[in-house]
């Protein structure tokens, strides 16, 4: 394949969800395979920090959840902040719908997995899975219809994603937290002001926000919070403009430097590290577990239920109106696009269960749902998006992860 097929390739717009989604091809294929034993040496491997006293000690399974991914939650975290300031977030107008879609695609999920698991203790800490929305496998679907979706149609989808990702790091800091290391606590709340006060003097180098940063995050890591979270924080003292200079923007050069990284690095290399499912031994029964099958039926289910049931309530009061040049059939299409959880799902089940479970593996669960999600909804979607000359988004204005690259300034 030529540099510029490889080049071409990696400019689509579904070019994340595809290396994600082969990612994850790839992990099953070598856990089911004679080289299940390399992959489980792969991602169990020990790797130790320690500098004097002070030691991280992980496998490579947890050094890539609790230290890559907080890589992709601070780009998750700037770009969060460069919407609520100059982006889809700054226009109340246009949240008021996707905002209300996105609570009714976290809730209604999560009552459909409650109520599969109703009096299972142990089982109910899974309920946050199926309320999440992989962004880049969404979008991925979507733009295999090519440019006959509607600008408005993609917009309404990152919109949501975007208030479900706020949602999911609300969800992680409440109710995914250890037992809590006040003094490792204390030393994250050191950090805050200090980024405050660069944030505050306007100090556009980077290198000081990361070092702190850096501290941020190990003392996260030893406080029982979920050492992810200290990437969202760090992102939001992150200065969006340089006052020296107003065409240069510190936190859009910073998340266009990392957009690649973590579309094409980090979420890959997650998902091959998650998504291994032994299918040894797995049987029907395992599938139909309350658990796995509460996820599955959260995501397809309740995910289409919570987002398009609000969406033709608030239309049909009058309160609002549906994007510019959708009808409810496509509304209801992207519904079903919204049940596809893969990334934040598996991210969200291994805080859930510290593991997997003897008797069920929640992955199946998120598998199976998210499959069926993007099969149904694309064909929902193809079904009722003609051929039209609707207008596209530019790729610099397709601002969300695994779209397309960020601004550029």
């Amino acid at each position: 394949m030529s540099m510029s097929r490889i080049k071409t390739f990696f400019a689509l717009e579904a070019a994340g969800g595809i290396i994600l989604a082969l990612a994850a091809v790839l992990a099953m294929i070598v856990a089911n395979s004679p080289l299940s034993e390399l992959y489980n040496a792969f991602i169990h491997a020990p790797v130790v920090v320690q500098i004097g006293q002070f030691e991280i000690a992980k496998d490579a399974h947890h050094w890539i959840n609790d230290g890559l991914m907080a890589v992709f939650f601070f780009l998750v975290g700037l770009e969060l902040k460069r919407e609520a300031l100059i982006g889809e977030l700054s226009d109340v107008k246009q949240i008021v719908l996707p905002a209300i879609c996105a609570i009714g695609g976290m809730t209604a999920p999560a009552l459909v997995y409650y109520g599969l698991n109703y009096g299972d203790a142990e089982a109910l800490k899974g309920w946050a899975i199926p309320a999440a929305t992989d962004i880049a496998f969404a979008i991925g679907v979507l733009s295999l219809l090519g440019n006959k979706v509607p600008n408005a149609l993609k917009v309404f989808l990152v919109s949501i994603a975007i208030f479900d990702d706020i949602g999911a790091i609300i969800i992680i800091a409440l109710f995914y937290t250890s037992e809590l290391s006040l003094i490792s606590l204390g030393v994250a709340a050191v950090c805050l002001p200090f980024l405050f006060l660069l944030n505050r003097l306007n100090v556009t180098r980077l290198t000081p926000y990361l070092l702190i940063g850096l501290i941020l995050w190990a003392a996260m890591l030893k406080s029982g919070v979920h050492a992810t979270l200290a990437g969202v924080l760090l992102a939001f003292f992150i200065p969006l403009k340089n006052n020296a200079d107003p065409e240069h923007s510190p936190l859009e050069e910073l998340e266009h430097d990392l957009h690649n990284t973590v579309a094409f690095g980090i979420l890959p290399l997650f998902a091959f590290a998650n998504a291994g499912i032994s299918l040894a031994g797995t049987n029907m029964g395992e599938l139909m577990h309350g658990v796995p099958m509460g996820i599955a039926l959260g995501l397809f289910i309740g995910k289409q239920l919570g987002v398009i049931i609000p969406v033709f309530l608030v239309v049909k009061m009058g309160l609002v109106k549906l994007p510019t040049g959708t009808n409810f059939m496509q509304i209801y299409g992207v519904s079903l696009l919204c049940g596809i959880g893969f990334t934040m799902s598996l991210f969200i089940s291994g805080l859930a269960f510290g593991g997997i479970p003897e008797d069920y593996d929640p992955r199946l669960g998120i598998i199976l749902g998210s499959l069926i999600s993007g099969i149904v909804g694309y064909l929902v979607l193809r079904a009722n998006i003609k051929d039209a000359d609707h207008p596209t988004l530019a790729k610099n204005d397709e601002m969300y992860l695994g779209v397309g690259e960020p601004p550029k300034h």
